[in-house]
């Protein structure tokens, strides 16, 4: 078909755009041939004319379909050309939010600037082993490519990433590298990634600096060579860099930084350890400070400076070499701050004392008159002397800059160095990938030497890849056998030839650069002669003579000639560099060791922008001057050539990095710039070597599948290739546009887009012709169904207005028998009120004229009673008067009378007479008086005595009185204060009598309306009522509301209750499954450990028995049990034989190796005893812990209990005596009193509240006192019976607290009976002060049990402490033990066992003695010590007894291994001995057959035929034998029928070596044969019913309780198996898991082809054009797994686990496991495949589970929870299926996919791919809206399920029906050395 054809109305196409770079439009009619113009219409709505080329008539580019739009690989388009390509990447990009596509052997990845969950563990595993195209791309998929392949073809592999600065190179890389160490299997063992990723933070602050472009940006190019061994691991890894950018140390424009390493180092300069550096600011430094961009937005210098010390310190970079490191990049910013001035115009000078040259000096070790005079001078070297000449300023500064540069570069080098020893191994290297992390193609507005060298750099990669490109096509289309034409690409060697090539560009700048007067200018005008217009791809600019421009394979670029000789000399001046030489600081020194001398005779150039360099390479010493004289671009030249070298040597895969945008927006896509890049990164020229031969391609039978729909049914032949054949030739009439290979037809670019036109307009007119027939029936059932329901409505409608009629006719009656009786009621009311009205109005009258009555005479009567009170007070006035005036009257004459009296007194004194009768009796009174004195005055004396003593106490009396006179005093005050208020309180009664008058009035006033209140409150009342009613039917609805409240929280947390079961059974399970993911760690290091002995044994030339190990256990549990002695002696003698039959035995080798067995058999049984004695006390310690816990529990509950009883009992109490105590207050006091507002009232509510609360505050702590008592007294209970069961007679201090625990319980009780006592009466209580006194007793009370309770506390300390002071000496003599057991073993064994026993005495005699002296006042505890002293020699007497027996054992057996050595030594030779010739057979006597009922169901065996058991029963049984021909789980019978003998002899050591054998017996037959399922099934089964028999006939009731009466009487007797029944239940668990991954391994290959690529239901799902990267076909051809595989191998493992006997639950749990598995993988695939994101293939899905739910249900596992774990795959399914475009969609899928994270519904909408042309895509905004609802999820991030998870294993007890003694033992087993009993 014509391309013009194509062009028809509503055709698509691209035509350019300035800012779009490409726009989609759409024709508007037809294009005819000869047309000028195209009539477009763009996408926004705009028509445009599109005018065509009138010399090439070029069409514009045709758009390809939208179901090719978003592939996988660009070679996958149609229409392959630069619109379409990228288009496809901004849809990928912009909307599925994928960054990396396919394009062809390219990897194209696009920065998202947005960190992704696509790196993590689980996508690793989840592209490891898949092929490159089964996959969505990714950088894992190239690495797991190139490790494929390096594997397979063991040809060592590149992976070139490149791009521009920031365009994401070095986090690829990283990546990759990643990848390696995690399939590799090295990443926990050799820590090489580690190791590397160490060296980025070095690499980075030492090569990256921020540009315009990048904050980050890699200054030079590196190539990581990662080593693997033979077995593929990784084992190292070297690195080499190129185009290190020197220029940037002295120089950085604007915008722009130097490298990190020195703006961390002025971010650190005020460490203590690098002050010395007198470092600053970075602003400080000319080196530093040029881009005026010191700071990196949210980049910390400082911790970025941690870093980088951190990873020197891992990488082995010491402390001092870090310190010399800093000193020489500060030096490098000092010597950057010497300033050089001019002193003329031909020299220069460095001013003395200049501060930055003297710290430079300093830190360098230089002295400063020497680098002060050649930083301005040069030598000169003629043929006879040597001259010092001066230079001007500005070639001082250049080579100041020079020297600087080289010092750094020296330095780089040297770290590069460091770093490659770090990551260099000692292991011989296999095989290796590279890593190539190189500059992708520039230009710029200048364009200098750095941008040739890496545009050449970028041309010959770009050979490389398009000559392997090429490669690859020619090979595809050989191994087709297609013919085939060579394919004109573009062939970039004219360019390479220009710029290499003799008289090329370097040659000519190299020759220019050994003239002595050699410039730019100069070499630029030999450029025009030599190439202009000789050479097509060399151009000269119009407007320049120093420029020059060529044409890469990218574009055209214009390079400046300034600056390009100084850069390729890159020259020092040799005298700087010999006074560097000469320094005293030896990190530089060893930076120049092998520095060369200076090439320039003209001295050091001017500096230009950038300055590159090339690491060299090492040389041989008579070549170091010639070296060196080499150019920089020679250098490079050479050091690309090696690299190409390394390329071409390995098979290449390739990563094109690509910036979307120059902002870092996230998802941003720019199409402008990525189109600059796809250009310059190649990826168009693989479209255009792609589109030139055929392009698409597809194999016979997904082209059948595709396009059957063109077909006819007669085309259809059984040959595919022929009816593909016969198709095409009818549909493309062109011959030359496809071509038929072997397995593939190959088409021409645009061959795919038209027939899938054809196949779009076959299916729509399909579509049409169904949707008329759907839609005409549809129709006709609308019409049917109208009608039906017309008739229907009229039917009703007629009846409707009937019901009416009869209706009215009813109402109208009913309304006149209404009018009559509400007439007659309205009449009947008005009479009624009327007749009330009436007499209200009678009442009220004669009322009023009553009160009226009443007044008139109430009036008289008080008028009468005042007029008395006023008389009576006028009589009682004027008697008073009249009685005041007597009695003054009186006291007038009396006064007169008296006076008058005085005065003849007087005057009868002064006689003379008087005095005579007055002195008569005088003198005898005188001498009276004179005895009177003398007695007096010998009183005299004692009464002064007397008087100084009361003198005194009249003190203490005086001030007594005093302060009693103030106390007086004040309440004297308080009298008159009281008298005060007593007016005050006289006032107030008489405004309280004049407010009851007013009160009065007012009564009066109230009582005549309360007339009218009663009135209007019947009125109320009526209303009220009305009220109540509307209430109560509120009331009723309220209660129903709260009883559906009610319903509505007991459902609520009956649903809360089963959450919250439903996470205890999640937490269950968590807690089941890290048990046994210990048990498989343990399992796996168990191995590992027996492999590293394998391994040791091999090593060892010693000869040793085929394949003998050390049995291994499982559990810690199982160490508690020992080998049988006999069993290792059978053992023994049979390895013994086969040695003897290997090679002749060196007798002192012999004897040494018997003599090291049995040291190390004896210590291996002494540290057993040890550990069984370790796990016994923690055995007793775990049980104590769980009664304490009990009693804990139990005294909580006694706590409430009391609490509860107390509570009630006392508010019962509080109740009645408050009711008591207000009813004796009402009684017994006046109502004034004891009214309720009164103060009396409110003291004493007060006082009674505050005795409430100090009473409840009391009950709370006599209740926690009592829980506490309670406690304590089962604790000293159980503690009792313990030390009674355990030891003979507690100590003294025990019995005492006993005594103590006795009293407390006494007193307990007495207050818990207390407390029960009936109430008593608080008003009784409360007249003598009754209750204060109980409060005081409960005090008493409370601080007694206080006392008691800290008494016990201190005794229980002290008792902890003698505890801890016992452990203390038990480790002590543990320690003693230990050492004491080294000094025996190096003593020989007769001797040794001397030394133990001497030393056992001895301690006992020392400890008898202790013991004699700690019991001397007590024999009784003396008596008890004897007793157990005695009980431990005892059982140390038998423990000698075993060794002696053990000793004489072992001395036969050497007895006999040294005869059979001389009978060796004698003969030389010996023939063959089996094992069975060594031991002698015993004889079986002759089975007597037994009558059944004396069968009791043991078998019997001997010590010596166990190892025969274990073999016939365990190591070389059948398991496909036995489950066909024998009941299930046989051989666990056996093996517990034996056991049960061995309990019933009551032989410990026989049972514990049979269980032993039989454990490590399974283990080895799984080690062995672990692969296979049957066996590993086989023996799952039998290990699980062994369990059950030991639970079964264990003893316990709670598994009795399933056992028939026999079955009762045969439980084991004597032992107790739990802990063994732990070690089975664990090795049940590690068989368990290992037949998980045997199912799984089987399984693995089968799930993606059967559930995802093989097409169930045949025609659904049409395939999709694919690209160069093909993936697995999807078509089932012969071999491919299908559903049915998969049901077929879960019917082959349900079959088998069921002939083996397999208990129905565990059953249940594999399968739930298998589904699990099933739907992971599944899904974990349709995640990352976005070819099977799609309707139809989500049709597949859910028929394909539907199949597997069928099976559940034919095996009725339908309980087993399998299906649930298939809910996220039909989730996802649905989700593919359901519609996606509204609101109301993305609220069902939100609510549907419950199941499925938000990361995985996101990742599904996005790669939803249409198949057809009628799918559409989801929209971003949909998927947003999906993201908007479900961000309140909390959930886990990760994408991907986990398909190593494996759900927890339970073992429900399954108890067995089958009798014992039933059992019959098959002749084919070969146990007839068993003997029934």
């Amino acid at each position: 078909m014509a391309a013009s054809e194509l062009y028809t109305k509503h055709a698509r196409v691209w035509v350019p755009d300035a800012e779009e770079v490409w726009k989609s439009a759409e024709l508007l009619k037809d294009y005819k041939q000869g047309d000028a113009l195209l009539q477009l219409r763009l996408d926004d709505g705009t028509d445009v004319e599109h005018k065509l080329d009138p010399k090439t008539k070029n069409l514009p580019h045709l758009r390809n379909p939208d179901i090719l739009v978003g592939e996988n690989d660009l070679t996958a388009l149609s229409y392959l050309h630069e619109p379409a390509i990228l288009h496809n990447l901004k849809v990928r990009f912009m909307d599925s939010k994928l960054i990396y596509t396919y394009c062809g052997i390219v990897l194209v990845a696009i920065n998202p600037y947005e960190t992704l969950p696509i790196y993590g563990a689980d996508i690793i595993n989840a592209y490891s082993g898949q092929n490159m195209g089964d996959m969505d791309p990714h950088i894992f998929a190239v690495a797991e490519e190139s490790y494929k392949q390096m594997a397979r073809d063991e040809r060592n592999q590149s992976i070139i990433v490149s791009g521009e600065s920031g365009a994401g190179k070095t986090v690829s890389a990283k990546y990759a590298m990643r990848y390696f160490a995690t399939v590799s299997g090295s990443a926990s063992e050799t820590n090489v990634e580690e190791k590397v990723l160490a060296s980025n933070p070095i690499m980075e602050s030492i090569g990256n600096a921020k540009t315009t472009r990048n904050d980050n940006s890699s200054r030079f190019g590196k190539y990581i060579e990662i080593g693997f061994n033979k077995k593929y691991q990784i084992i190292g890894a070297n690195m080499r860099t190129y185009l290190l950018e020197k220029s940037r140390v002295v120089f950085q424009a604007d915008d722009e930084r130097n490298y990190h390493i020195f703006y961390q180092l002025c971010a650190s300069a005020q460490l203590p350890e690098l002050k010395v550096l007198k470092l600053g600011q970075a602003t400080n430094f000319h080196y530093t400070k040029q881009g005026r961009s010191p700071v990196i937005d949210g980049v910390d210098d400082a911790k970025e400076m941690v870093n980088t010390r951190h990873a020197c310190t891992l990488l082995g970079i010491s402390e001092p070499y870090q310190m010399g490191i800093f000193r020489i990049l500060a030096a490098i910013l000092h010597l950057g701050n010497v300033e050089i001035k001019a002193r003329d115009s031909d020299s220069s000078i460095v001013p003395p004392n200049n501060a930055h040259l003297t710290v430079f000096c300093d830190l360098m070790g230089v002295t400063y008159q020497d680098m002060s005079q050649w930083l301005c001078h040069k030598k000169l070297k003629t043929a006879a002397e040597t001259y010092i000449k001066p230079i001007p300023k500005l070639q001082a500064v250049n080579a100041r800059d020079a020297l600087a540069k080289h010092i750094y570069a020296k330095l780089f080098d040297w770290i590069v160095d460091h770093v490659n020893k770090a990551l260099r191994s000692t292991v011989n290297q296999n095989s290796f990938i590279g890593v190539l992390d190189i500059y992708g193609f520039e230009t710029f507005e200048i364009n200098s030497f750095e941008q040739f060298c890496i545009n050449y750099a970028n041309e010959k990669l770009q050979q490389q890849f398009n000559m392997h490109v090429f490669k690859l096509e020619q090979e595809e289309y050989m191994k087709e056998q297609i013919p085939w034409t060579l394919i004109d690409f573009y062939d970039n060697q004219p360019c390479i030839n220009l710029i290499e090539a003799k008289m090329g560009i370097l040659d000519l700048l190299d020759e220019e650069c050994r003239m002595p007067k050699g410039s730019d200018d100069t070499w630029a005008q030999k450029l025009y002669n030599t190439h202009l217009n000789k050479c097509a791809l060399f151009h000269k600019p119009r407007l320049s003579n120093k420029a020059f421009i060529i044409q890469h394979f990218a574009d055209k670029v214009e390079y400046q000639c300034d600056g390009f000789l100084e850069k390729n000399k890159d020259t020092v001046n040799e005298e700087q560099i010999t006074v560097l030489k000469t320094s005293k600081f030896e990190l530089l020194v060893e930076l120049f060791q092998d520095e060369e001398k200076a090439t320039s005779p003209t001295g050091p150039p001017p500096g230009g922008r950038t300055r590159l360099s090339v690491k060299q390479t090492k040389t041989r010493p008579g070549q170091t001057s010639r070296d060196h004289k080499k150019t920089v671009g020679l250098q490079f030249r050479n050091s690309l050539q090696l690299l190409m070298d390394t390329l071409n040597a390995t098979t290449p895969h390739y990563v094109r990095c690509i910036k979307p945008n120059d902002n870092k927006h996230p998802f941003t896509f720019d199409p402008s710039r990525a189109v600059q890049q796809l250009r310059a990164c190649g990826v168009l020229e693989t479209i255009r070597i792609s589109a030139a031969g055929f392009p698409s391609r597809w194999t016979y039978q997904e082209f059948f599948s595709r396009y059957r729909v063109l077909m006819k049914q007669k085309d259809v032949l059984s040959d595919r290739r022929l009816t593909c054949r016969n198709v095409l030739e009818k549909l493309i009439k062109d011959q030359d546009k496809y071509q038929f290979g072997k397995t593939k037809i190959f088409f021409r670019a645009g061959q795919v887009a038209y027939l899938e036109k054809l196949r779009a307009d076959k299916l729509r007119v399909a579509c049409i012709r169904i949707q008329k027939t759907i839609r005409s029936w549809l129709l006709r059932k609308k019409y049917l169904r109208m009608r039906s329901a017309a008739i229907t409505i009229q039917r009703y409608v007629r009846g409707y207005q009937a019901r009416c009629l009869a209706k009215f006719l009813r109402r109208t009656q009913a309304a006149v028998t209404i009018q009559k009786f509400q007439r007659m009621y309205r009449e009947r009311k008005r009479y009624r009120r009327m007749q009330a009205a009436s007499l209200v109005v009678q009442c009220m009258l004669r009322a009023y004229m009553a009160r009226q009555k009443y007044q008139a005479m109430l009036q008289e009567h008080k008028t009468i009673i005042i007029q008395k009170r006023v008389r009576g007070w006028l009589a009682r006035l004027h008697y008073k008067r009249s009685l005041e005036a007597v009695v003054y009257l009186q006291c007038c004459i009396r006064r007169m009378r008296a006076r008058r009296e005085l005065k003849k007194l007087k005057i009868e004194a002064r006689s003379v007479e008087h005095f005579k009768k007055l002195n008569i009796g005088m003198e005898n009174k005188i001498m009276q008086l004179q005895r009177k004195v003398d007695e007096q005055h010998k009183d005299k004396k004692a009464m002064t005595e007397r008087l100084n003593s009361l003198a005194n106490s009249y003190a203490v009396e005086s001030e007594k009185l005093r302060n009693e006179v103030e106390r007086l005093r004040l309440t004297e005050e308080e009298a008159r204060n009281n008298s005060n208020r007593i007016t005050t309180l006289l006032e107030e009664l008489a405004r309280l009598k004049k407010e009851l008058c007013d009160t009065q009035r007012d009564k009066r006033t109230i009582e005549e309306w309360a007339d009218k209140y009663k009135l209007e409150t019947e009125q109320l009342v009526a209303e009220l009522k009305e009220q109540n009613l509307l209430l109560k039917t509120e009331k009723d609805d309220l209660n129903r509301l709260i009883q559906e409240q009610n319903q509505e929280m007991t459902e609520k947390m009956e649903k809360a209750l089963a959450e919250e079961t439903k996470q205890l059974e999640c937490e269950l399970n968590e807690e089941r499954s890290r048990y046994q993911n210990l048990l498989t760690e343990h399992r796996r290091l168990e191995d590992r450990h027996d492999d590293l002995k394998e391994e040791m044994t091999l090593m060892v030339n010693i000869p040793k028995p085929g394949h003998r190990r050390t049995d291994s256990t499982h559990s810690s549990n199982e160490s508690e049990y020992t080998y049988n002695s006999e069993f290792a002696e059978s053992e023994e003698s049979a390895r013994g034989a086969e040695d003897v039959t290997k090679a002749p035995l060196d007798m002192s080798l012999f004897l040494k190796l018997q003599k090291r067995v049995t040291e190390l058999e004896q210590e291996k049984q002494s540290l057993q005893n040890e550990l069984d004695k370790k796990e016994e006390q923690a055995y007793r310690a775990r049980a104590r812990e769980e009664d304490e816990q009990n009693r804990a529990r139990g005294a909580e509950l006694e706590y409430e209990s009391l609490k509860r009883q107390e509570l009630d009992s006392e508010n019962k109490k509080l109740k009645n005596d408050l009711n008591e105590l207000r009813k004796a207050l009402s009684e017994k006091s006046p109502p004034g009193v004891t009214a309720p507002g009164s103060p009396a009232y409110k003291v004493v509510m007060e006082q009674l509240n505050s005795s409430n609360e100090e009473l409840e505050v009391r009950k709370e702590e006599v209740l926690i006192l009592r829980s506490q008592l309670v406690s304590q007294k089962e604790a000293i209970h159980q503690k009792e019976n313990k030390q009674t069961m355990t030891e003979a007679m507690p100590c003294m201090e025990d019995v005492h607290k006993m005594r103590d625990a006795g009293e407390i319980t006494q007193a307990y009780l007495a207050l818990k009976e207390s407390n029960r006592s009936p109430p008593q009466d608080y008003h009784a209580l409360n007249e003598d002060g009754e209750l204060w006194l109980v409060y005081e007793g409960l005090k008493e009370t409370n601080r007694l049990l206080e006392s008691q309770l800290q008494t016990l506390r201190k005794s229980h300390e002290n008792e902890t402490e003698v505890l801890r002071e016992e452990l203390q000496s038990v480790k002590e003599d543990n320690n003693r033990q230990q050492q004491l057991l080294a000094q025996n073993l190096q003593l020989p064994p007769e001797a040794r066992i001397e030394a133990s026993l001497q030393h056992e005495i001895t301690r006992l005699t020392n400890e008898n003695l202790y013991f004699e002296e700690l019991y001397a006042d007590d024999p009784t505890k003396y008596q008890f010590y004897r007793i157990s002293l005695y009980k431990r020699i005892i059982d140390l007497m038998e423990q000698l007894e075993k060794q002696d027996k053990t000793v004489r054992k072992l001395k036969k057996q050497l007895k006999v291994f040294a005869k059979k050595i001389g009978e060796l030594e004698v003969s030389g030779q010996m023939e063959n001995v089996s094992p069975g010739q060594i031991i002698d057979e015993p004889t079986h006597p002759v089975n007597i057959p037994r009558k059944e009922k004396d069968f009791q169901g043991m078998l019997e065996y001997k010590k010596e035929d166990e190892s025969k058991l274990v073999k016939n029963l365990i190591l070389e049984l059948k398991p496909r034998g036995v489950a066909v021909n024998l009941i299930p789980g046989l051989p666990a019978y056996i093996l517990f029928m034996c056991l049960r003998h061995a309990d019933y002899v009551n032989d410990d050591q026989k049972v514990r070596t049979l269980l032993t054998s039989t454990i490590n017996g399974i283990k080895k037959i799984l080690k062995k044969r672990g692969d296979d399922y049957e066996t590993v099934s086989f023996w799952l089964s039998n290990t699980c019913r062994f369990l059950h028999c030991l639970k079964q006939y264990s003893g316990e009731e709670s598994f009795m309780k399933h056992n028939t009466p026999r079955q009762n009487e045969h439980c084991l007797s004597n032992f107790d198996l739990a802990e063994y029944r732990q070690v089975l239940s664990d090795l049940a668990i590690q068989i368990y898991q290992q037949l998980v991954k045997v199912m799984e391994n089987i399984l693995q290959p089968m799930i993606v082809s059967g559930m995802l690529e093989h097409e169930t239901i045949q025609g659904v799902s049409g395939v999709k054009p694919t690209g160069l990267r093909k993936r697995t076909s999807s078509i089932a051809d012969e071999g491919t797994y299908t559903l049915d595989s998969i049901l077929r191998q879960l019917n082959s493992f349900h079959s088998t686990m069921c002939q083996h006997g397999t208990d129905p639950e565990l059953i249940k749990q594999v399968i739930k496991q298998m589904f699990y598995i099933i739907g992971a993988v599944t899904l974990n695939n349709l995640l990352l495949r976005k070819d099977m994101c799609s309707w139809s293939k989500g049709m597949q899905i859910r028929y394909n589970v539907s199949q597997l739910e069928e099976w559940l249900r034919d095996k009725n596992l339908m309980t087993s929870g399998a299906k649930e774990t298939l809910e996220p795959l039909i989730q996802a399914a649905q989700l593919l299926q359901v519609k996606k475009k509204t609101d109301e969609d993305a609220e069902a899928i939100c609510s549907m996919c419950n199941a499925l994270s938000t990361a995985q519904i996101v990742k599904v909408l996005n790669l939803y791919t249409p198949v057809n042309e009628f799918e559409e895509r989801v929209s971003v905004s949909f998927i947003r809206t999906i993201q908007i609802r479900l961000r309140d999820r909390k959930e886990s991030p990760q994408l991907l399920m986990d398909t190593k998870n494996i759900y927890p294993v339970t073992f429900p007890f399954n108890p067995s029906s089958l009798a014992l003694e039933t059992i019959q033992i098959p002749s084919s087993l070969n146990l007839l050395f068993l003997t029934r009993v």
